[in-house]
C-alpha cells in the first residue's frame, strides 16, 4: 500500500515555517516528512535556503513523523564522516524515525568551496565510497579509511541510535539505478518510472521506493500555475542542468526557456482535487511504497484543508489508512 508524505521545500521557506508546515502536515493526515538539503535556493524568487540539520533537530521537538533528507550529497560540501556523525543524531533525536537520503549532488550547492565539480561517473564513485564510510562509522568503532576520495582518521561516531538510519540513494538514470541497487537500503527519485523502480528492485531483497513530486493549490488554476512557473520553471529543464549550473542566476536564465504552458502541463495545479489524484496516481501505478508531496508557494494552509478533505480521501484505497 501507498503511503502518502509532505515534502518540506528548505529552497522557499525559512527554517519556523518549515517546522509549522510539519506540524500542519501530520494535522492533515500525511505520514512523513522528507526535507531538500541545500545550499543555495535554485532561483533568487524561492528566497531560503536554511540548514537542514538544525530543522531536523526543531522537527524532532515539533511533531512525530519519520523525516528524511532528500537529499544529502555527502561528498564534496559536507565530508561524509560529518554526515555520518549528523545522521546519527538526527536518528537519535527522532527515535528512530529518520532515514538518510543521499545523492551525487548538484554544483549549485556542492561548489561553494571552490572545489571542480566532477564528471557523473566521478560524482557516482564518490558517492559509492561516501556509502561506505558512513556504514563504517555507523558501527560505532574507531575508523581509519584511505580511499580514493576520502581520508577518514582514527574517527568514530560516540552518540549512535540503537539502529543506524536506513540510508536511501537518489537516481534519475539507469547508472545511479543500478548504484542505488547495490549499495542503498531504499530508492529515491521524483519521476513516476516504473521501470527504474524494477531496475533498482531487480536481483536484490525487497527494500522500499519513494518520490516525491510538487503541486501548487489555489482558488484557481491559472493562478496556480503562474506561481508554479515563477518558483520553479527550474523543475522543467531538460537534461544534466540541474546538476551542472551553478549559481540561482545560471537558473534564472535557463529557466526563461520554459513557458507556463510546459508548467501547467506537467505539475497539478488549482482546486480541482481529480487532477491531483490522477497525478498521483501516476506514481502509485509505477509502483513506489511512499510519495511526498510538496505545495508550491505561500498557500499552504489552503493546500493542507484541501488535500485532508478532498484529494487524500480519493486515495485512501491506495495506503489503506483512516484520515483524521
Amino acid at each position: 500500500m501507498t503511503e502518502f508524505g509532505y515534502f518540506l521545500s528548505c529552497e522557499e521557506f525559512g527554517p519556523a515555517d518549515l517546522v509549522e508546515q510539519a506540524r500542519m502536515a501530520e494535522d492533515a493526515g500525511f505520514r512523513s516528512l522528507w526535507i531538500s538539503d541545500h545550499y543555495h535556493p535554485w532561483n533568487d524568487a524561492q528566497g531560503h535556503s536554511p540548514f537542514v540539520w538544525s530543522v531536523i533537530g526543531a522537527l524532532s521537538q515539533s511533531c512525530g513523523l519519520p523525516v528524511e533528507t532528500a537529499v544529502t550529497c555527502p561528498t564534496t560540501r559536507i565530508h561524509p564522516a560529518v554526515i555520518a556523525q549528523a545522521a546519527a543524531t538526527s536518528q537519535v533525536m527522532l527515535d528512530g524515525r529518520f532515514r538518510l537520503g543521499l545523492g551525487s549532488g548538484e554544483a549549485l550547492n556542492e561548489h561553494v568551496l571552490g572545489d571542480a565539480w566532477p564528471s557523473a561517473d566521478v560524482r557516482l564513485a564518490m558517492l559509492e565510497e561516501a556509502v561506505d564510510v558512513i556504514r563504517k562509522l555507523f558501527t560505532g568503532e574507531q575508523i581509519t579509511h584511505r580511499g580514493p576520495y576520502y581520508t577518514v582518521e582514527n574517527a568514530r561516531i560516540y552518540t549512535l541510535p540503537e539502529t543506524p538510519p536506513p540510508l536511501d540513494v537518489s537516481a534519475f538514470g539507469p547508472r545511479a539505478a543500478e548504484l542505488a541497487a547495490r549499495i542503498a537500503d531504499g530508492f529515491v527519485t521524483t519521476a513516476p518510472d516504473a521501470d527504474m523502480v524494477a531496475r533498482f528492485r531487480a536481483g536484490g531483497p525487497p527494500r522500499p521506493a519513494f518520490a516525491a513530486t510538487k503541486v501548487c493549490w489555489a482558488e484557481s488554476r491559472e493562478e496556480a500555475v503562474r506561481t508554479a512557473h515563477r518558483l520553479w520553471p527550474s523543475e522543467h529543464l531538460p537534461g544534466e542542468l540541474n546538476q551542472i549550473l551553478p549559481t540561482p542566476r545560471h537558473f534564472e536564465q535557463a529557466s526563461e526557456l520554459v513557458t507556463e504552458e510546459t508548467v501547467g502541463a506537467a505539475v497539478a495545479c488549482g482546486p480541482d482535487p481529480e487532477e491531483h489524484a490522477r497525478h498521483l496516481k501516476e506514481y502509485v501505478d509505477a509502483g513506489f511504497d511512499r510519495i511526498h508531496i510538496g505545495q508550491i508557494g505561500p498557500e499552504q494552509r489552503g493546500f493542507f484543508d484541501f488535500y485532508r478533505k478532498d484529494v487524500l480521501p480519493l486515495l485512501d484505497g491506495t495506503d489503506g489508512g483512516d484520515r483524521p
